[in-house]
């Protein structure tokens, strides 16, 4: 009998020290402060010592973006700290953000392979990346497969993908599968994959001889592993609030028991100091600028509800106000730590939109708002698993929208309305978004960026209101 501990860290998002997070109780959401480097260096050396080096430490990407000091250095301020959690092998999605020669300068500088057997060069053809690695880990030969998030060159800015092509990677992964176990021999096939839990399942389905799918992307906190088609499918949170844990037990070739647990990261952890010293050397040229108290809030803000959500509730008015329209659009995005009630700083601001783009306004149709609505709802509900582009519904501001979820593709938006209104498909409505991914290029006339920053904007509305006072309801509303 041999044993192996996988440990799992996804969608990390550039989160180097403790923060902010909601948790779900008996008695609804509460707030609990989560996450560290230093606090998940001490977990994985622990898990280290009790699996006796037989255990394989695996990130599913989104690690290197997402906070203003990842995006600030390109991702580099990071490359010393993973280094030093000694991560085997990671996959990809926001890294891509920076270009592709970008993540290859980051990838470089990395003691641990990148894996992403579905991107390749549109100029010949090749693989971009390796898809594969073989780990020996406790007497058995682990086989990685590695699926990097296949929307990069689908829904994100071009520059992310310049030269590359994803794909969502089915046939790629029935391919490493079947060289790992007849060429190379191994003992398990571990799949870790930046597809999202939903995409995953689907794999898992579609592809046998997996033995573990450690998946990311969709920032599910699963308390429980799934089993499909003998394949065990876990997935750990977001912002480095939980560690995930594998153990496995394994007999010639096949598990024959496992056990899964979502570790918060909390303070009954201690910071581990190495680590901690590396991540004050990374925050400390920042620090005191993102401390700068910027505004107030008396109410949660955060993403965790799919419909609406406060945080975004605050973009879409303060992009409004800059671009002086009633009507806004932001993308449907999971990642930025919750704000608790009270003080709301810069370093906040940053995690609700790191990018910190130009806040933009295009003149949309009425048609053109429900051809955008429509869009969103099938890239987010699709039936077809691997038709599902990730994220949360688009959030608006100044529409009420009455969706139908269970409806076909093309008729999810039963009513449509601008105040008490019902939307005119022949109108035009000037509107405000940030990023592309707001409102796609495809859509509206007249689209110009104005010379305002979303951080900026989000300052200015913040000095004249207190996120909280005159809410309002739902903009998207589930019937």
């Amino acid at each position: 009998m041999a044993h192996l501990t996988l440990l799992q860290l996804n969608d990390l998002h550039g989160y180097l020290e403790s923060h902010p997070e909601m948790v779900r109780t008996g008695a609804g959401w509460q707030f609990e402060r989560l996450g560290g480097l230093a606090r998940i260096a001490s977990i994985f050396a622990e898990a280290r010592v009790e699996a006796g080096g037989a255990a394989l430490t695996l990130d599913n990407g989104d690690t290197f973006h997402g906070s203003y000091v990842a995006l600030e250095s390109k991702g580099e301020a990071l490359v010393p700290l993973m280094n030093a959690l000694k991560i085997d092998a990671m996959t990809a999605h926001w890294e891509f953000a920076y270009g592709p020669a970008g993540f290859a300068t980051l990838a470089a500088q990395l003691d641990y392979p990148v894996l992403a057997a579905n991107v390749f060069r549109k100029a010949d053809g090749a693989p971009a990346f390796d898809g594969r690695r073989v780990f020996d880990r406790g007497g058995l030969k682990v086989g990685v497969v590695g699926l990097a998030c296949p929307i990069v060159d689908k829904t994100m800015p071009p520059s992310f993908s310049e030269g590359l092509r994803f794909e969502i990677g089915v046939e790629e992964c029935r391919d490493h599968i079947k060289a790992l176990r007849s060429d190379e021999g191994v003992d398990l096939v571990v799949v870790l994959s930046h597809l999202g839990f939903p995409q995953d399942v689907q794999l898992a389905k579609d592809i046998d001889g997996v033995d573990v799918i450690l998946s990311g992307h969709t920032h599910n906190r699963m308390h429980e592993p799934v089993v499909v088609n003998g394949a065990i499918i876990f997935q750990s949170g977001c912002h480095g609030a939980f560690v995930g844990r594998l153990d496995l037990e394994v007999e010639t070739g096949r598990i024959v028991s496992y056990r899964h647990q979502l570790i918060p990261v909390d303070d009954g952890w201690p910071e581990d100091p190495e680590m901690a010293a590396l991540v004050d050397n990374a925050m400390a040229p920042h620090r005191d600028r993102l401390s700068e108290v910027v505004g107030r809030t008396t109410q949660p803000l955060h993403r965790y509800a799919m419909p609406s959500a406060p945080m975004d509730d605050v973009l879409l008015d303060a992009i409004a106000a800059a671009a002086e329209v009633e009507i806004a659009f932001s993308n449907g995005w999971r990642y930025g730590a919750p704000v608790a009630p009270g003080p709301v700083t810069l370093n906040d601001l940053y995690n609700i939109i790191p990018m910190n783009p130009p806040v933009s306004r295009v003149d949309l149709t009425g048609a053109e708002m429900r051809q955008l609505l429509e869009a969103n709802l099938e890239s987010t509900f699709a039936a077809d698993a691997y038709a599902q582009m990730g994220g949360y519904i688009k959030r608006c501001r100044g529409l009420t929208v009455f969706v139908k979820l269970e409806n076909p593709k093309g008729e999810r938006v039963d009513r449509l309305f601008v105040g008490d209104e019902p939307v005119d498909p022949e109108r035009v409505y000037p509107c405000a978004f940030v990023t592309t991914q707001g409102v796609p290029r495809r859509y509206g006339t007249g689209r110009r960026d104005l010379q305002i920053d979303a951080i900026t904007a989000l300052r200015r509305w913040l000095l004249r209101n207190v996120v909280g006072d005159g809410l309002r309801p739902p903009s998207v509303i589930v019937v």
